[in-house]
């Protein structure tokens, strides 16, 4: 019988001024307005941000008009065992590379590339990110699984639009971006990730943690 050790790790990037985040969206804004050094009885903080920064879910109707929104999304697809697996390409996630992994159907998925060594280092939005290939977008489609992570702030590429995310999003397949997998090595683990439950939302930041599933 296979046993889940005790030790979670912590795939979430922190939330902070200065922080990397999509060209087009508008930074992170943390702002304390009450405050106990000041004077004030409690710390309190004003949160501005896209909901497509950081560590995050991109719900269906984030590029489907009627897709489903992040506070419809089904709780097994985020809770649950989850996959691992690390890509030798530096450039992207391609079809030739995801066959030799033998997908299966229903399989969350979460794709460790160079970009949780190289990305996270900097404030300075990466343009040359590993992304996933429209051709294995549509073999993930095809195999049908569950939720698809990456450790960058897109499945797509900077330069060639959004056809991953359509056809990850068409297919039923949960998006979640913005994970740091650096201290994650490839094999099965224990996952929960939980957006904020933002009503009609298009996405949401989200808290990730794995722990490692051994026999």
């Amino acid at each position: 019988m296979s046993r889940a050790t005790s030790d979670w790790i912590d795939i979430s990037v922190p939330l902070r001024n200065t922080m990397v985040h999509w060209p087009d969206d508008p930074p992170v804004q943390i702002k304390r307005i009450l405050d106990m050094e000041r004077g004030d009885t409690a710390n309190v903080s004003t949160l501005a941000m896209s909901a497509h920064t950081g560590t995050h879910l991109d719900a269906p109707r984030h590029f489907l008009c009627t897709g489903k929104s992040i506070d419809q999304m089904p709780l097994e697809a985020m809770m649950g065992r989850a996959r691992v697996i690390e890509i030798l390409d530096p450039a992207a996630i391609k079809a030739d590379e995801l066959r030799r992994h033998h997908i299966r159907h229903g399989e969350r998925l979460l794709f460790k590339t160079r970009n949780s060594e190289r990305c996270w280092r900097s404030d300075h939005f990466i343009e040359d990110f590993a992304f996933i290939t429209d051709e294995a977008a549509q073999l993930l489609a095809e195999r049908r699984v569950r939720l698809v992570g990456i450790d960058y702030l897109s499945v797509d590429s900077f330069k060639h639009g959004a056809e991953t995310h359509r056809v990850l999003l068409e297919a039923g397949i949960w998006v979640i971006e913005g994970l740091d997998l650096s201290r994650v090595n490839s094999g099965r683990y224990e996952l929960i990730c939980l957006p904020l439950k933002i009503e009609g939302g298009d996405g949401a930041p989200a808290r990730a943690i794995v722990r490692k599933i051994s026999a």
